[in-house]
């Protein structure tokens, strides 16, 4: 059982490291969202950093939008961006203010409020156990599952209903290194960091 209490929520300094630091360090963490009496936790396993200053795949990458402005606070600031029209994304903000630079979550675990993730997603039918794993295994249906959208997009990490809790960290041996999914530019970097072996991967 994995330890849920606010004592263990992330301080800034973690976050106003450099990003692919950040983006290791993140895996086996725990995303929290309280939404009134509901909890929803789950456990970092897959993730991908991205840096505007050398990154061309990045949102940052030509510059301050209206868009992307949230990539450029303060790290440990939450990022959340529509894409292809019908999903969204959830990014941890990382660095110094106006660096822009950010930590896509991939994939969690889930831990914590299962049956509303249920509800989010599949309209609360879970079809079959296999579909489990497939509840939160990629950007968009963890957003998805946890409720996150674009209102919340500039939270505070460090003091908001969104959380993210300090964890043991992950074994090295665990930590499996790609090239990023679903991207034209910048495709060369190995910038995508998850936990070997865990069911929840994005496929």
């Amino acid at each position: 059982m994995v330890n849920t209490s606010k004592k263990l929520i992330l301080p800034r300094k973690f976050y106003i490291r450099p990003v692919i630091a950040v983006a290791k360090d993140l895996l086996g963490k725990v995303l929290i969202k309280t939404e009134g009496k509901k909890i929803f936790a789950g456990r970092i396993v897959e993730v991908e950093a991205y840096d505007g200053n050398i990154d061309e795949a990045s949102h940052s990458f030509k510059g301050k939008t209206k868009r992307n402005e949230v990539m450029f606070n303060l790290g440990g600031h939450l990022y959340v961006y529509f894409t292809y029209g019908a999903h969204f994304c959830s990014n941890v903000v990382t660095g110094k203010e106006g660096h822009g630079a950010a930590v896509l979550i991939r994939a969690i675990e889930p831990i914590a409020g299962i049956d509303y993730m249920i509800i989010n997603r599949f309209n609360g039918v879970l079809k079959s156990e296999k579909e489990l794993y497939n509840l939160t295994s990629g950007p968009g249906k963890l957003s998805k599952a946890f409720g996150l959208d674009s209102s919340y997009s500039g939270m505070d990490l460090t003091n908001s209903s969104v959380y993210i809790l300090d964890q043991p960290k992950l074994n090295q041996k665990k930590i499996g290194i790609s090239k990023r999914i679903g991207i034209t530019r910048s495709v060369d970097l190995p910038w995508r960091f998850f936990e070997i072996g865990n069911p929840y991967l994005s496929r």
